[in-house]
């Protein structure tokens, strides 16, 4: 097998995988084939671009091709609302268009759509403008009637555990009714959320997690009319495995008939990575995973065969993008930034290879919820990144560098001196309570490392269980590590996993006369950490 220099690969090379098929943040997957090609997306929150758009073969070897949204274009989105934003996004490819409906918990229910999903896709379409309507669903049955299934936030609708449908128009526009009950999983299933529908052989089914998301198990429904009543059965739950909350996600089926389920496990600071299960159809129900005889719920697989259809040689070993050269000046597909982009955060036009930014100001008083933090997922266990920084600052309260983000900021900070020369220090930012009034975090400290150079190389190795170290080297081979390690959690209430990747920003006052400096940033490079156990 080809190798690929990749931190985590799912592909075992001899015909079988192991899970999870992507160690990275894919929150709440949806999956479909179209022909002999799978697409899949996910929720973004507030990351821009979003809805990712990630393109396999074969169900395991997955890389991003696209996103399906630039920007989300509603009040509040140049600045950071974390935790909003993008949730539980579902896929389809129905008349010959690919479409996406997603939530915003607190805006309604879109669509988007595209003839090719590597092309550019439609402006989002407000289909029902509510609070706390989440999860969508669209679903097109045999007769021409369309329909949309979803979920409610308790957060914002005061409404939980239940699923309703709607009737819509078939070109996914309009609700056509405010739609009625179908499912309660107020008793059975608890916190019942993120439906998928489909249909099989006369069936109606609804796949939905329920349980909640660490602790949770995936739910189907079945039924002979779309209104209900409605049979169920717990297909998939963690049993004695290491998956917890084993759910949400999309069934697809191949070419030839194979059904496989693709779902996400929390996974603390990693945040929600994937796994791919084997679907046996056993008395109408699809069994997930590997179950005993005589039952109908599975467990997960740690390993497994991949897809007959696979075949030898037809999908290469890969994984989503990490490293970068930025060959063209731009970031590659794996960068989001905190919020909706701005066209002032990059210097477009420039000679050579490397990435720069400019050091726009910084418009709020943490780095916490700086929207030009340019970031990418935790992309396995373990693993190290590396970045070579060239600034170019035109006033002292400039800074550029590397940042790790989590239920907390931390980052190592280029900034100019006194004297002129280049200092390095290592910071913490906290997100902000609503109470709370804070100085501006850019502030001078003593604490800091005087170089004797123009470029300094910064470094984040990440261990498992998140245990994060930074340092810093004038050469990119001897590393000296600055401050203590750290571990790291997922940002409370920002339904997310680490990120972590580059700045350039300004802590002074706004001043849109002024020439702003900028940093340049050379190939960022993140490879496998080889641990000793």
């Amino acid at each position: 097998m080809e190798t690929i220099n990749a931190p985590w690969v799912s592909d075992l090379g001899n015909g079988r995988y192991r899970n999870p098929v992507l160690y990275a943040d894919y929150s709440d997957p949806d999956v479909i084939r179209a022909g002999d090609d799978y697409y899949m997306t996910a929720s973004s929150f507030n990351h821009m671009p979003g809805l990712p758009i990630l393109h396999s073969r074969d169900l395991v070897n997955w890389t991003i091709v696209n996103h399906a949204l630039d920007r989300l274009d509603l009040p509040g989105y140049d600045q950071v609302q974390h935790g909003k934003g993008v949730w539980a996004p579902s896929l389809r490819h129905h008349d010959g268009k690919f479409w996406i409906f997603f939530g915003t918990p607190d805006e309604g229910i879109f669509m988007t759509q595209a003839g090719d999903p590597l092309g550019k896709w439609s402006a989002p379409h407000l289909v029902k403008a509510a609070k706390g309507w989440i999860d969508p669903c669209p679903f097109w049955d045999e007769d021409g009637q369309a329909y949309l299934v979803h979920a409610f936030a308790k957060s914002r609708s005061g409404i939980k555990h239940i699923l309703h449908v709607c009737r819509m128009t078939p070109d996914g526009r309009e609700l056509l009714d405010e739609g009625r009950l179908i499912i309660d999983g107020t008793i059975n299933h608890p916190t019942l959320e993120g439906p998928k529908m489909y249909k099989r052989e006369g069936w109606y089914y609804i796949l939905a997690p329920a349980g909640g998301v660490s602790t949770g198990w995936q739910a189907a429904f079945r039924s002979k009319s779309i209104y209900g009543p409605y049979e169920e059965q717990i297909v998939l739950e963690q049993g004695n495995t290491l998956v917890n909350g084993p759910h949400q996600g999309g069934w697809v089926e191949t070419l030839e008939g194979e059904s496989w389920f693709l779902h996400f496990q929390d996974k603390g600071a990693y945040g929600r990575i994937v796994h791919l299960q084997p679907v046996e159809w056993i008395d109408g129900w699809p069994v997930m995973g590997q179950a005993a005889a005589g039952t109908l719920t599975g467990n997960p697989v740690s390993e497994w065969c991949k897809s007959e259809s696979s075949g030898t040689g037809t999908a290469l070993p890969a994984a989503p993008q990490t490293s970068d050269d930025f060959a063209d000046g731009r970031p590659g597909l794996q960068w989001q930034w905190q919020a909706n982009p701005q066209d002032g955060w990059m210097v477009s036009s420039h000679p050579g290879p490397g990435l720069r930014l400019r050091c726009a100001p910084l418009d709020t008083q943490r780095l916490y919820d700086a929207p030009q933090l340019l970031m990418q997922k935790f992309a396995a266990p373990a693993f190290t990144a590396r970045v070579q920084i060239t600034p170019q600052f035109s006033a002292r309260s400039e800074r550029a560098g590397l940042v790790v983000l989590g239920h907390k900021a931390v980052h190592v900070s280029l900034f100019p001196g006194e004297d002129g020369g280049l200092c390095l220090g290592r910071f913490e930012s906290l997100p902000a309570s609503p109470e709370e009034e804070v100085e501006q975090e850019c502030v001078f400290t003593d604490d800091f490392v005087k170089l004797d150079s123009d470029a300094v190389y910064l470094q984040l190795t990440v261990s498992e269980e998140a245990e994060c170290r930074l340092a810093y080297s004038l050469d990119g081979e001897s590393y000296t590590e600055i401050g203590s390690p750290f571990q790291l959690k997922e940002g409370e209430g920002a339904w997310v996993g680490a990120k972590f990747g580059l700045f350039a920003l300004g802590c002074g006052p706004a001043n849109a006369a002024a020439e702003h400096g900028y940093a340049e940033f050379g190939r960022f490079g993140v490879q496998t950490l080889k641990l000793n156990n």
